[in-house]
């Protein structure tokens, strides 16, 4: 499944020991705590991020996507989460690729991801939950749709796994509503991609890892400004030699 040049388990889980790895090509893994694997990551570097026209089309096009981040583990965990993983994963990759139980188990334990983005819309209502509690505030909102419109009308459309630490955030096992009737959800994916993205630049952070490059259905992330790529011993910056050892 993974493009895996070297592997570890870390018990040091300090921002310090944890950034340094990152920096070595390495990410964390859903196997078990502190599971590592190096690879031909992806990140950019925040400080030379900028929206292109693309990314502000796709924004516009989401502009009632709003999210909220949560502490892992996820006190409001609901079947209704798991059971919408394991359909996106089998509808986009195939089966076996991510059990319900697995995402429990993420969501739910003291494991390699602490961070839980779910992505609310004002315009969608039969989604994996809803926002019950008007106090319940997107304070990371995007977007012109109002905190409150989100949390009245809205329901949760999607979810990204993430780890943070001081200097980075690894984007990591999005999944979210692939079909519905009363709503349109054409370039949600990319739309949370970019929230986050533009989270990480305002929280300061100097990378976002968007996880690793193994094959052509990667080549959707080589649209950013800023991006990296890990080739095994240094990050480079070169996409058109990314591109060509991608086909």
């Amino acid at each position: 499944m993974y493009l895996t040049w070297a592997e570890k388990t870390i018990s040091d889980f300090s921002d310090r020991n944890i950034n340094s790895l990152y920096n070595e090509g390495f990410l964390f893994t859903r196997e078990h705590l502190g599971s590592m694997y190096q690879t031909r990551s992806l990140r950019i570097d925040l400080s030379k991020f900028e929206l292109s026209s693309e990314n502000k089309r796709v924004l516009k096009k989401t502009e009632d996507v709003g999210f909220k981040t949560y502490e892992i583990p996820y006190e409001n965990y609901d079947w209704k989460i798991g059971k919408l993983a394991k359909d996106f994963y089998e509808t986009k990759f195939g089966p076996n690729i991510f059990s319900a139980n697995k995402i429990k188990e993420l969501l739910t334990t003291k494991h390699n991801f602490n961070k839980l983005f779910v992505f609310v819309s004002s315009s969608y209502q039969e989604g994996a939950g809803r926002v019950a509690e008007v106090d319940e505030t997107p304070a990371n909102s995007t977007g012109p749709a109002s905190d409150h419109l989100l949390l009245e009308r809205g329901g949760h459309v999607g979810y990204a796994i993430c780890f943070e630490s001081n200097e980075l955030l690894h984007y990591s096992y999005p999944f979210y509503e692939l079909r519905t009737q009363n709503f349109e959800l054409n370039n949600i994916g990319m739309g949370m991609m970019l929230r986050a993205i533009l989270y990480a630049k305002e929280q300061g952070k100097k990378y976002i890892y968007l996880g690793s490059a193994k094959d052509a259905k990667a080549k959707y992330k080589l649209q950013f400004a800023g991006l990296e790529w890990f080739d095994g011993e240094k990050w480079s910056n070169d996409l058109e030699e990314l591109r060509n050892v991608l086909k």
